[in-house]
């Protein structure tokens, strides 16, 4: 069951510094965590980048790949996270980007989010995407998305500690 207090002590137990880059979340990822005592300490950054010339600007995502894959697939949720990650101190970064609805885009169910999670370890970076579809309003995926990026960071953190990828 996800509670951002469990994901703080996370971050605090392996000294991690959080940054996102957030579409369809807007920031939610962000909200959750820092109403937590002590939160500040664990996020160094959070992008709000909904248009995809913001994506390209801030977070260096490749035309190319917008143009390729469309804004809402894993290949672009990687390039935000990797972008965020680069552009901070940070030794993780979440990305997200979807379709909240009411309606589909471009053929893309409404509920529709990819996600991204990037890790600077040793070694270099690891880095892993899912697309999952959610139901309900457009708040509710909202925020089912956000819980969902923060309660599985910790297991994609420990795949990133065991070398893999995805």
């Amino acid at each position: 069951m996800f509670t951002a207090e469990t994901t703080i002590a996370y971050l605090r137990e392996h000294r991690l510094r959080l940054t996102t880059a957030e579409s369809c979340t807007a920031g939610k990822i962000v909200t959750l965590l820092s109403e937590v005592p002590g939160s500040g300490d664990f996020i160094e950054s959070g992008y709000v980048v909904y248009s995809p010339e913001a994506k390209q600007r801030l977070l260096n995502v490749s035309p190319k790949t917008i143009k390729t894959f469309n804004l809402t697939s894993c290949e672009v949720a990687r390039e935000m996270a990797l972008g965020a990650l680069r552009d901070s101190p940070a030794n993780v970064a979440l990305a997200t980007t979807g379709i909240l609805g009411p309606d589909d885009v471009d053929g893309i169910p409404a509920g529709t989010i990819c996600f991204a999670w990037a890790f600077q370890v040793e070694g270099g970076q690891s880095v892993f995407t899912r697309q999952l579809r959610f139901f309900g309003s457009r708040r509710e995926v909202q925020l089912l998305a956000a819980e969902h990026a923060l309660e599985t960071l910790s297991h994609f953190h420990c795949r990133a500690l065991a070398g893999e990828q995805a």
